[in-house]
């Protein structure tokens, strides 16, 4: 297995239309994540990076939503996702919108956002899916030296792994998106028989995967040992003297 941790500094899209069909990958995603904003409670949401800044949520209950990320227009606190500055336990929902594919270390990232997590708390995760059409452009020599495929995608199979390594459960595991992300994707193109085809019976091949997952902490209960350190002394009873004396002689 290749390590996560990249050897150069990744290049991250301050937009989604800094990517190829971004806009399109953006719509689905949300498309993808109306369901499930409902079914979030609590009292603090953050959007980690500048791509998920500009994810829109509609619907869900938490109305504090803080955008995590550098400079720009949509950023509420300035700051790196893999140093996030919050106490540990004090966000209900964490979104991470394509952000591994461009961090040094990626798994780092999930751990801060584990740290950030309350117990019982939310992570949602989309990137790129490598066994797909968009991850076999990667294979092509033309292809690999452009954006993003010059960066690391990683398997929503290995992304998993490290959330199961974390404690989390996972809810949902969806794909999206049965194309290779070249070209110009249109709304016709969409409904073609190939894509529908590749969306009912090949599910897994989608170019992009959404995974919700909830973190998972169990209570220790102390348990009292069978044994005790010091045995219990029962009291023997003993004969009297007495019974034991010759009676005297009249």
């Amino acid at each position: 297995m290749k390590p996560a941790l990249a050897f150069r500094q990744p290049h991250y899209p301050n937009s989604w239309q800094a990517l190829p069909n971004g806009d399109v990958i953006k719509k689905a995603i949300e498309e993808e994540l109306a369901p499930w904003w409902q079914k979030f409670f609590g009292y603090h949401l953050i959007k980690l990076g500048a791509l998920s800044c500009e994810i829109e949520i509609t619907g869900c209950t938490i109305k504090h939503q803080i955008n995590v990320s550098g400079k720009n227009s949509l950023t509420d606190v300035v700051g790196d996702i893999d140093d996030l500055p919050m106490q540990e336990h004090s966000v209900d929902v964490c979104l991470l919108s394509h952000a591994l594919e461009f961090s040094l270390d990626p798994h780092h990232v999930v751990r801060e956002a584990n740290r950030v997590l309350i117990p019982n708390g939310y992570l949602v995760i989309t990137g790129f899916n490598p066994l797909s059409l968009a991850g076999l452009n990667r294979l092509l020599p033309y292809r690999r030296s452009n954006h993003p495929w010059s960066e690391h995608f990683f398997s929503p199979m290995r992304v998993k792994d490290w959330l199961h390594l974390m404690g989390f459960e996972i809810l949902a595991d969806q794909r999206c998106l049965h194309t290779g992300l070249t070209g110009k994707i249109t709304a016709e193109s969409l409904q073609s028989p190939w894509h529908n085809f590749a969306k009912n019976y090949l599910p897994a091949l989608g170019s992009i995967y959404v995974i919700v997952a909830k973190k998972r902490v169990l209570p220790l209960t102390p348990i009292k040992p069978k044994w005790h350190l010091r045995p219990e002394f029962q009291s023997v009873k003993v004969t009297s003297l007495r019974s034991h004396q010759p009676k005297a002689s009249k």
